[in-house]
């Protein structure tokens, strides 16, 4: 089939996953020619990584995901392995940009033209090193040089730079945040990441499936469910196996419960920032029930390594679930006493109202998925049905209900946040209800083959690109985040603000350094 009527021919991706369709472009100009066909739609960049496959006697090959809005578009490109350049996707889509930059420092895949300079290069590698190249060696015992980078430079009368990062004074991920301001007003803010960077990509490489799950859920300790899970569709893709339905839904559950402990926590966090410790003591009591909950239920209070490619490793009696069911209206109760708490405090709101504010337009231009999207009014959610889109299961069934506030500020992601509790408390008891009986693992033997998950996790979509070997291992795996979206986010959103309120904006997003910096 085609999709936009363009010249890439799709097949449909095999499995109970979400909507994925996998082609490949003839030469970088047609893959172009379909990236802009995908923004005329309205559809968003989702992904881009890189795979050196000159052992199989190929070149390189370029994955991009594009976000449509009957599901995903995932095409591939083919490179020389004398000069690997394609043309600039920046130009189509801005969240391009950073994916790009990664994919040249990972494994020396350029764009002819753009923005050259490096994103995790700083200054410990060679200039012709590519860590995911497989004659790249262990990469040891290389300088670690310092090395410059080329912030964008804001001039006039009377504005300044305020350096900030990358170490930070608290337990805290490092980043770098390069401010321009005139007195207290943010003209300006551009990022730094690349810190984390811990070779997790590499790591994958040669692993069986079972080691590869382990470690996609460690990539994102808050996400480590939506990681698990859109790595799972993607093996079972490649493998071509149907997962039980029951597994199906104890999966939900766990996201749900992923997505609930996140906004708990945030909400507390927010309400600290702005200097209401009250809001931080009661919903870090709520969230600390809630994980105590998971871990009775599932063994873990993060429950890693209970989704794998086959199903879950878990299962939930009925004694269980009705303790969960009880717990739900228990938080579900105090959670709308603090709402109301929230939004009848005068001081909060007013330092939530108007703060950090983007627009629709905006996330759209970024390819914004997730939360931050649905805050400023866009009814973007992969567990919800829309016009063309039909939700994997098992959410299919449960008719989600996106929650939107198109304020686009951090009330609006505040809002977004409690409404996102209450409808999450709902699935948890319509699923602990109506579990199905039957099964909650298969056997998963896969063998040569590449796959792609992906998942509504509570920050956004999270992905996973898989390609297996003929000996059924691991070839290249590309977890992506939906931070990598969102940090440009930030940068816009703190503009025309006072830069006291960039911590309360910066928590309102909360976005993953570590998920962006494998």
């Amino acid at each position: 089939m085609k999709l936009l009527d363009e010249a890439i021919e799709f097949t449909s991706q095999p499995g109970v996953g979400a909507p994925v369709w996998r082609g490949h472009a003839e030469d970088g100009i047609e893959l172009h020619a379909f990236a802009a066909a995908v923004r005329r739609a309205d559809g968003r960049m989702a992904a881009i990584w890189g795979e050196d496959r000159r052992p199989h006697g190929a070149g390189f090959r370029l994955h991009c995901v594009f976000g449509l809005n009957e599901g995903h578009a995932w095409v591939s490109l083919d490179l020389p392995a004398a000069n690997p350049v394609y043309p600039d996707l920046a130009d189509v889509f801005s969240a391009a940009n950073r994916m790009q930059r990664a994919t040249r420092d990972m494994v020396g895949i350029a764009t002819a033209g753009g923005d050259q300079r490096p994103w995790l290069r700083h200054g410990a590698w060679p200039a012709d090193w590519y860590p995911l190249r497989h004659d790249a060696g262990p990469g040891e015992g290389f300088p670690n040089a310092p090395s410059d980078y080329d912030f964008v430079r804001v001039g006039g009368e009377g504005a300044h730079e305020i350096p900030v990062g990358p170490i930070h004074a608290g337990i805290i991920e490092p980043g770098h945040f390069r401010f321009s301001v005139i007195g207290e007003k943010v003209l300006r803010l551009e990022q730094r990441l690349g810190y984390q960077h811990k070779g997790v990509e590499r790591r994958f490489i040669g692993m069986d499936v079972a080691q590869g799950a382990r470690l996609v859920g460690r990539i994102s300790g808050d996400s480590t469910c939506a990681y698990a899970w859109a790595y799972a569709v993607a093996v079972e893709s490649a493998a071509g196996i149907e997962v039980p339905q029951r597994a199906l839904a104890l999966r939900a559950l766990m996201l749900e419960r992923e997505r609930i402990a996140n906004h708990l926590g945030d909400l507390g966090a927010l309400g600290n920032d702005a200097a209401l410790a009250f809001g931080l003591t009661q919903f870090m009591r709520l969230k600390e029930d809630w994980l105590r909950m998971s871990d009775r239920l599932f063994g873990h209070r993060f429950m890693m390594d209970r989704i794998v490619p086959g199903g879950v490793t878990t299962d939930l009696d009925a004694a269980a679930l009705a303790e969960m069911v009880e717990q739900c209206d228990t938080i579900g109760r105090d959670v709308k006493e603090l709402r109301a708490i929230y939004d009848e405090h005068p001081g909060l709101q007013d330092r939530f109202l108007t703060t950090g504010a983007i627009d629709a337009d905006l996330a759209r231009e970024l390819s914004l998925s997730g939360m931050g999207a649905r805050a400023t009014g866009m009814l973007l959610d992969g567990r919800a049905w829309r016009q063309g889109y039909e939700p994997p299961a098992p959410y299919k069934a449960l008719g989600v209900r996106p929650i939107t506030d198109d304020r686009g500020d951090v009330a609006a992601r505040v809002a977004v946040r409690f409404g996102e509790i209450f409808e999450s408390l709902r699935l948890l008891r319509a699923l602990a209800v109506g579990l199905p009986t039957g099964p909650v693992r298969v056997d998963c033997a896969p063998t040569a083959g590449s796959g792609l998950g992906v998942v509504e996790g509570w920050r956004g979509e999270v992905l996973v690109g898989v390609e297996l070997g003929a000996d059924g291992r691991i070839a290249r795996c590309h977890p992506h985040d939906p931070s990598w979206q969102a940090w440009p986010a930030l940068e816009h959103a703190v503009m025309k603000d006072i830069v006291p309120d960039f911590p309360l904006i910066n928590k309102s997003f909360n976005l993953s350094y570590t998920g962006a910096d494998l």
